[in-house]
C-alpha cells in the first residue's frame, strides 16, 4: 500500500515509522530541519515497545512523490489551507485522504444525517479551500491517541503506551479502505481500528483537549503538574462535564464519568500540543480545538461557563505571543 504522510512532526513521524515498520510503501512530506534529518539519517522513534529506525522517502513537495493509494494529513489545523494548495500531485482517481488531527474537523456535518447536514465551518475551513481541493468523497476521519514529541530533528519520543489511530468514514460505514489503513498500522505495532461512529471518537478525544489544553497552557505546566492544584483539578472536571454536554447535544452517544476521566488524565506528565506550540513559537490551533466547540455550545444553548473562561484566557495568551490573530 502506497501511503504518504503529509506532515512529519511528532504524530506524523510516529505514524510514518509504524507504517514503514509494517511493510507499507511510505513517503513523507516534511520541511526544514526535520526533512533534512530524515533524508540524511532516516527517522527514529523511541517508544515504550522499543526503538524503530526506518528510511522512508522524504520530500518537500507532493510533486516529487506522485499519486498515492492514501494520504494521511497529520499537520496542525492551522496548516490546512497550505495542505489544500499543495496536495494535488498526490491525488489519483482512488486516493483517500485521512485527516488525523485534533479539533472539530471541516467535514464534521457532511454525511452526518442530522438537521445540520452540510453545515459549513468557516472558522476551520475559511472559504471552503480544503473542501474544494479534496472533497468529502475522498475524506476519511481520523483520531490519534499518542503523547509524543520531536526531541531533535528526525527523532520522535513516545511517552505513552497503548497508542492508537482510529479511522472512520463520514457516513459511519465500515469500509475496505478504513480497514486497510488500520491493518497497515497494526502491522507496524501500533493500535488501530475502523470505527462506525467517527464523530463520537473525535469528541471523546476533544473532551480531553478542552479539559486539559487551556488550563495547562495558561499554567505553563504539564498536565500532571497542573492537576496537582486542587482548584484547577475541579476546573478540569467542570470542563469535562461541559464538553461532554456539548457532544451529547450534538447527538453523540458518549459514556464517560467526568471525575474518573480527570483522575486518569491527571497522572500524565505530558504537555498538551497547544502548550508545546506556544513554547516553540508555532501557530496555535485555537480555532478548531477551542473556538469552534464554544461556538457550537452557544448555538446549541449548552451552558459552558468554565470552558468560556479557560478558552478566553488561552486566546489572550496566544494573542500576546503573536501566535493567534482572530
Amino acid at each position: 500500500m502506497k501511503i504518504c504522510v503529509f506532515g512529519a512532526g511528532a504524530i506524523g513521524g510516529h505514524i510514518a515509522a509504524r507504517l514503514a515498520k509494517g511493510g507499507a510503501d511510505v513517503s513523507i512530506i516534511a520541511r526544514g530541519a526535520q526533512l533534512a534529518a530524515i533524508q540524511e539519517r532516516g527517522l527514529r522513534v523511541l517508544a515504550p515497545d522499543g526503538e524503530i529506525h526506518v528510511r522512508p522517502r522524504a520530500a518537500a513537495t507532493a510533486a516529487e512523490l506522485g499519486p498515492q493509494d492514501a494520504v494521511l494529513v497529520t499537520t496542525k489545523q492551522t496548516a490546512l489551507a497550505s495542505v489544500a494548495g499543495a496536495i494535488g500531485p498526490l491525488l489519483g482517481a482512488e486516493t483517500s485522504v485521512s485527516f488525523i488531527m485534533n479539533g472539530v474537523p471541516w467535514w464534521y456535518f457532511d454525511h452526518e444525517g442530522s438537521a445540520r447536514e452540510g453545515t459549513r465551518l468557516p472558522l476551520v475551513d475559511p472559504g471552503d479551500v480544503v473542501r474544494q481541493a479534496i472533497g468529502t468523497e475522498r475524506t476519511i476521519g481520523g483520531v490519534v491517541w499518542s503523547a509524543c514529541t520531536v526531541v531533535e530533528p528526525g527523532v520522535v519520543k513516545v511517552a505513552s503506551q497503548g497508542d492508537r489511530v482510529i479511522f472512520g468514514e463520514l457516513d459511519n460505514r465500515i469500509s475496505e479502505r478504513t480497514q486497510a489503513l488500520a491493518a497497515a498500522l497494526k502491522a507496524g505495532g501500533m493500535g488501530a481500528r475502523a470505527s462506525a461512529d467517527i464523530r463520537a471518537e473525535l469528541w471523546t478525544k476533544l473532551i480531553g483537549n478542552l479539559a486539559n489544553g487551556p488550563l495547562s497552557t495558561v499554567a505553563r505546566q504539564d498536565i500532571k503538574t497542573t492537576m496537582s492544584d486542587p482548584v484547577l483539578y475541579e476546573a478540569a472536571i467542570a470542563c469535562t462535564e461541559e464538553a461532554l454536554a456539548i457532544g451529547r447535544a450534538l447527538g453523540l452517544k458518549i459514556e464517560m464519568d467526568a471525575r474518573d476521566r480527570t483522575a486518569r488524565s491527571s497522572s500524565i506528565a505530558h504537555k498538551p500540543s497547544i502548550l508545546q506550540d506556544l513554547e516553540a513559537g508555532r501557530p496555535m490551533e485555537v480555532a478548531a480545538l477551542f473556538e469552534q466547540p464554544i461556538l457550537l455550545a452557544r448555538e446549541l444553548g449548552v451552558p459552558a461557563p468554565t470552558l468560556e473562561i479557560s478558552i478566553a484566557l488561552l486566546k489572550h495568551a496566544a494573542r500576546a505571543a503573536g501566535l493567534y490573530n482572530q
